[in-house]
This record gives structure tokens, sequence and C-alpha cells, in this order.
């Protein structure tokens, strides 16, 4: 049933596309370290969604969900780097970085849910 989780399924297809974006950046663009940041924290996202929906209590799943939203906004300022310093298309750009603001709404959603 959580494989059926929206915020899931969301984070795994985006860190897929993360990884395609990490072969493309060190084959092509023969870029190594901008690319290596954007790939850990970007697949880091849909690792800890994961560990929260098998969160010991409340508070384990808000702390794991609040780290993948922490880790989705690095994401969001690495895919802006990638961009502006020219290793990214704008095609490229704008096909990932909505994906990634879709995650952060999400995650946003979900931790202020907390609260309520």
């Amino acid at each position: 049933m959580a494989d059926q989780n929206i915020i899931v399924i969301k984070s795994k297809d985006f860190a897929l596309r993360i990884i395609n974006m990490y072969k493309y950046l060190t084959v092509e663009k023969k870029e190594f370290v901008l690319s290596k940041q954007v790939l850990r924290c970007g697949t880091s996202i849909g690792a800890n969604v994961k560990e929260a929906i098998r969160g010991q209590s409340k508070a384990d799943f808000y702390a794991k969900m609040n780290i993948a939203l922490k880790e989705a906004s690095e994401t969001e300022y690495w895919l802006e780097l990638l961009f502006e310093s020219g290793y990214l298309e704008k095609s490229h750009f704008q096909s990932i970085f909505p994906d990634c603001q879709e995650l952060i709404r999400i995650l946003v959603s979900i931790c202020k849910s907390k609260d309520s």
C-alpha cells in the first residue's frame, strides 16, 4: 500500500530522472562535481520518504519527511547552479525543475500537516 503513495511514486520517478541526468552530465558534459551533488541529494529524497513510510512513530515519520524536504530544497539549488552555469540546457532544466518544485510543495504540505 505504501508503494501506491503519491510522494513515494513521485520521489522515486524523480530519483530515476536524476540518475539519468547524472549519466548525461558525466558522459556528455564531463561535469563531475555539481552532478555528484545533485545525484546525492536528488536520490536521497525518495530514500528518506521510504524510511518515513516505515517509520517507527509519527515523530520518526515527520523527522524523515523533513529531511526529504531539505534534500529536495538542496536539489533545487544544484539544479539552478547546473542551469545557470551552462551545464544543463534550458529544455532539460525546464523539464526537471518543475518536478523538483512539485516534490517540495508536496513535502511542505506533508510536514505542515503535523501541526494540524
